[in-house]
C-alpha cells in the first residue's frame, strides 16, 4: 500500500468533506459518503463510523470496506473491544497488530478477521464522546501522525456536522435509537446565589464552533491569525501575573503564574498548530484542542487534574474571544429574548457585555455568592444559579430551561409535567407580585406604628431606575467600586464625578449612600497590583489599604463633593475595625472639605458621615464610634462570617450558620440598643435584611432602616405591613439569654409569623 502523504492530500480530503457538507442528502447517505471519501482518500481498506446510542453502547452507523449486513446490527458497550476503549479513554488507538491487543472483540457479522492494522479516534463534542472514527488496513503497519492528526481533524468535523444533522430536525435528520447532542430532560442542583423562578433558553457565553466555520480557506492565512492571537494571549497574561491587570477572581500569586505557564506550554501550543496545519480554521483548532483536553480530564478522579481543566478552558475562552475580535466596549452580545446565560463563571465585565434587558437568568458551573457577578444580578432581580457542576456538557443553546432559585435547581429540556407545574409556579409568583405592585406606595408601617425604611442596594447606574419601579424609599449602600472594576483604566476624576452626580440626580431626591472604595481581598482593579495573601478576606483590604495609601480615597472624596454640590452628601467607611480608624478616615474626608472652601467650590446643602459596622470588635464599641458618626450601618454579610468564624464563599462552611442564632442575634441587638441610646440612626444591609423572616427579626430588635437587593422590596414590605413588630420582640427576647441552648430562633419565628399572619 503507498505511503500516505502529508498535507497535500488532507486538505484535498477536506475539500471534499466541504463538499459533502453542503449536500441535502439524508443524514444515513451522508454518513456512508464520509466513510467512503475518508477510505479513498487515506488509501485504507476500511473506514468505519461508530456513534453512541441512548444507552451508551456504540453501534456501527457507516462503512466502507466492512460488510455492510453489519451496519446498524453491531454494538459494543462503552470500554468493549478495541472501539469501546477509545470512547472509554477518548484517546486515539493506533496499532499494527490489532488482533494482539487484549482489548480486541472480534465480530464476525463484520468480517474484519482479515484486517491487521488499526486506528480509532474518538468524535469528540463539548467534552463528550460522540463515537469513534476507525480506519483498517490489511497490512500490518502502524499509521504515520499525519494519518492520525487528519483522522482527528475529521472526527471533529463530524461531530458538528451530525449534531447539526440532528438538531436540525426532520425525518431525514435521525438515525434509529441513536443520540448525540443532548436531548434527555436533565436537572442540575447547584447553590442559589440571586432569587427567582424564571423561565427561558438556554444561550452558551462560549459556543462550539459551527461546522460551516471549521475548514480553513487558506492555512497559512489561519496559522498568522492564530499565532497573533496566541500571542495577544500572552502579553495579557503576562500583564495579569505581573500585577498590571489583576484577574478578578480571588488567587494568590502562585496560581497566576501556574495559569501563565499554561498559557506557554508548548504541548499546548503546538497541538493548536498541529490542528490548524491539518486544514482547520483557528476557531476549529482551538475547539478541537479544549475538547480532547475536557474528554480526558473530565474522566480523572483527581480533583487537581479536574481543576486544571478550569485553566485550560479559561485559555480557550480567551482565545476564542480575541480571534472573534471581540474587545471591551464592543457593543452588546445579541442573545434574543428570554436568554438564560450558561457559563463557567463570569467577571462583572463580562456581564455587562449582555443587554440585560434581553437575559431571564443566569447559570454557572462555579461562581460564588458574593462576587461581584452575583450582586450585580441580585441588584437587577435577575435569577443566578452557582455551582451546577456539569451543566455545560448537557446544554445546547436553544434549549428550554427553567431555573427554581427555591429549590436551587436548574431543569434543561424539562419534562412536560415539570413544565407546567413550574408555570403554576410562576403564575402565583406573578400574583404576588401584582399585590407587591399594589402596596408599592404605601409607607412601610407595621401594625403597631413603627415606619420603616426599605432601601436598595446598588452599584451601577442601571440599578437606579429599580428605586421608582420597586418603590424603595433610596439606596442605603452604593458600592463605589463597581466603577472602577469594570474599567480597564483607574476611572478620571470627571468620570467620577459625573458618575455619582448621575446615580443623586437619578435617585430623585431620595438618600444615596455612598460607601467607599471597598478593595483588596477577592476585589482587585484591573490596573493593580494584587497582594497575595492566605486570608485575604482578614487582610490588607478595604478601609487598611484607604488608610495607608491614602491617595485613591482622597482622589474618590474629591469627587464624591463635587458631585453632591447643593445636595444631600451621604458616605460611609468600610471595613472600620477600631475607632481610630474611623477617626482618621473622617480627618481625610475633612482635609478635602477644606480644600474645597479654601478653593471657593459650591459644597453639599448637608453632609453626613457615617460607618459600615461589619466587625465584631467595632459592634463591641458601639457606644463610642456613636460619638463620631452620623450614622451606623450594620453590614450583615460581613459581620455574621467573621462572627461565625464562617467564609461565606466556601460552600463547606457557608451554609453551616444560621443568622436567626440567639448569638447572631443577640450582637444585631446590642448593636441597635446602643445606637439608639447615643440617638444615632442605624441601619442593616445585607442578605438578612432582604429576606422576611429574618427582616421581621430585625425590625423586632429595633432595626427602622433595612437595605437589600430589589427583589427583596416587595416580599419584605408585605411583610412589615402585617407585622406587629411589639409582639414578636416579646417572643424572641426571652430567648437570647446567653444560656439558651437552641441553635436557631428560626422555627419560633416562623410560627410566630404564620399564627399573625405574616407573610414569610
Amino acid at each position: 500500500m503507498p505511503e500516505y502523504t502529508p498535507l497535500e492530500p488532507t486538505f484535498t480530503l477536506l475539500r471534499s468533506i466541504r463538499a459533502l457538507m453542503q449536500s441535502e442528502e439524508a443524514v444515513q447517505a451522508r454518513l456512508d459518503q464520509f466513510v467512503e471519501v475518508i477510505a479513498g482518500h487515506m488509501s485504507v481498506d476500511v473506514a468505519s463510523i461508530y456513534l453512541q446510542r441512548g444507552g451508551g453502547s456504540l453501534e456501527l452507523c457507516a462503512t466502507e470496506g466492512l460488510d455492510q449486513s453489519a451496519v446498524h446490527k453491531t454494538r459494543l458497550e462503552s470500554g468493549e473491544g478495541l472501539v469501546g476503549q477509545v470512547a472509554y479513554t477518548a484517546r486515539a488507538l493506533n496499532l499494527a497488530e490489532a488482533k494482539d491487543h487484549p482489548m480486541f472483540a472480534y465480530k464476525p457479522e463484520t468480517g474484519e478477521d482479515k484486517f491487521a492494522s488499526f486506528l480509532g479516534v474518538p468524535i469528540l463534542r463539548g467534552g463528550r464522546t460522540l463515537g469513534v472514527l476507525v480506519t483498517q488496513s490489511i497490512d500490518a503497519r502502524n499509521f504515520t501522525e499525519i494519518e492520525v492528526e487528519t483522522l482527528q481533524t475529521v472526527a471533529m468535523i463530524l461531530a458538528e456536522i451530525a449534531v447539526e444533522d440532528e438538531r436540525a430536525g426532520g425525518d431525514k435528520t435521525r438515525l434509529q435509537g441513536i443520540t448525540l447532542a443532548p436531548n434527555k430532560p436533565e436537572n442540575f442542583k447547584g447553590k442559589t446565589f440571586s432569587k427567582g423562578l424564571t423561565r427561558g433558553y438556554a444561550y452558551l457565553h462560549v459556543a462550539p464552533t459551527l461546522a460551516g466555520k471549521l475548514i480553513a480557506d487558506d492555512p497559512v492565512a489561519e496559522e498568522a491569525r492564530l499565532n497573533d492571537a496566541i500571542a495577544r494571549l500572552r502579553a495579557s497574561v503576562d500583564i495579569m501575573v505581573s500585577g498590571e491587570a489583576a484577574s478578578l477572581s480571588r488567587a494568590s500569586k502562585e496560581i497566576f503564574e501556574a495559569y501563565r505557564l499554561f498559557a506557554y506550554d508548548r504541548k499546548w501550543v503546538e497541538r493548536l498548530r498541529e490542528a490548524v496545519h491539518s486544514g482547520l480554521t483557528a476557531e476549529a483548532s482551538v475547539e478541537r484542542v479544549r475538547n480532547e483536553h475536557r474528554a480526558r480530564l473530565m474522566k480523572a478522579r483527581d480533583p487537581y487534574l479536574r481543576a486544571r481543566l478550569h485553566d485550560l478552558e479559561d485559555l480557550a475562552n480567551r482565545l476564542l474571544r480575541m480571534l472573534a475580535g471581540e474587545m471591551p466596549g464592543g457593543g452588546k452580545r445579541n442573545t434574543g429574548e428570554n436568554a438564560i446565560l450558561f457559563a463557567r463563571d463570569l467577571g462583572p465585565a463580562e456581564l455587562l457585555d449582555y443587554n440585560l434587558k434581553s437575559l431571564s437568568g443566569v447559570v454557572l458551573e462555579e461562581g460564588s455568592p458574593s462576587s461581584h457577578m452575583a450582586i450585580i444580578c441580585r441588584a437587577m432581580g435577575l435569577p443566578l444559579l452557582g455551582r451546577a457542576e456539569g451543566v455545560l456538557d448537557q446544554v445546547e443553546t436553544g434549549d428550554d430551561v427553567l431555573i427554581d432559585g427555591e429549590q436551587s435547581t436548574v431543569f434543561i429540556r424539562p419534562l412536560e409535567n415539570q413544565a407546567d407545574s413550574f408555570d403554576m409556579r410562576l403564575g402565583v409568583l406573578g400574583e404576588m407580585e401584582k399585590v407587591y405592585e399594589a402596596q408599592r406606595d404605601l409607607p412601610a408601617i407595621t401594625k403597631d406604628d413603627r415606619h420603616i425604611s426599605l432601601q436598595l442596594n446598588a452599584g451601577l447606574l442601571v440599578d437606579m431606575p429599580q428605586l421608582s419601579r420597586f418603590g424603595a424609599d433610596g439606596v442605603g449602600l452604593f458600592r463605589t467600586e463597581f466603577q472602577f472594576m469594570v474599567s480597564e483604566v483607574m476611572p478620571k476624576m470627571q468620570a467620577q464625578t459625573d458618575f455619582y452626580r448621575n446615580a443623586i440626580k437619578s435617585a430623585g431626591g431620595r438618600p444615596v449612600t455612598f460607601r467607599t472604595l471597598d478593595l483588596g481581598g477577592d476585589k482587585i482593579l484591573p490596573y493593580s497590583e494584587p497582594v497575595p495573601e492566605e486570608n485575604p478576606a482578614l487582610g490588607w483590604r478595604s478601609i487598611r489599604i484607604a488608610l495607608d495609601r491614602p491617595g485613591l480615597m482622597r482622589y474618590q472624596l474629591r469627587a464624591l463633593l463635587s458631585a453632591s454640590a447643593g445636595e444631600h452628601l451621604r458616605i460611609m467607611f468600610p471595613m472600620v475595625a477600631t475607632v481610630d480608624e474611623f477617626i482618621a478616615a473622617k480627618d481625610l474626608f475633612n482635609r478635602e472639605l477644606g480644600r474645597a472652601r479654601k478653593l471657593g467650590y459650591q459644597l453639599p446643602r448637608k453632609i453626613e458621615i457615617g460607618v459600615m459596622l461589619e466587625t465584631p470588635a467595632l459592634a463591641w464599641s458601639t457606644d463610642a464610634i456613636c460619638k463620631y458618626a452620623d450614622f451606623v450601618s450594620v453590614g450583615a454579610n460581613d459581620l455574621m462570617q467573621f462572627f461565625f468564624a464562617a467564609d461565606r464563599d466556601n460552600a463547606r462552611v457557608s451554609d453551616r450558620y444560621d443568622p436567626l442564632h440567639p448569638a447572631a442575634l443577640s450582637i444585631l441587638k446590642f448593636i441597635a440598643d446602643s445606637a439608639h441610646r447615643n440617638n444615632t440612626p442605624v441601619s442593616l444591609c445585607g442578605e438578612m435584611a432582604g429576606r422576611p423572616l429574618e427582616a421581621c427579626a430585625l425590625i423586632a430588635l429595633g432595626y427602622d432602616t433595612l437595605s437589600m437587593s430589589v427583589t427583596g422590596i416587595g416580599p419584605v414590605k408585605a411583610a412589615a405591613l402585617a407585622l406587629d413588630a411589639g409582639k414578636l420582640k416579646a417572643v424572641i427576647e426571652p430567648l437570647l439569654k446567653f444560656e439558651s441552648p437552641v441553635s436557631s430562633l428560626r422555627d419560633v419565628i416562623v410560627e410566630f409569623c404564620e399564627a399573625e399572619g405574616v407573610p414569610v
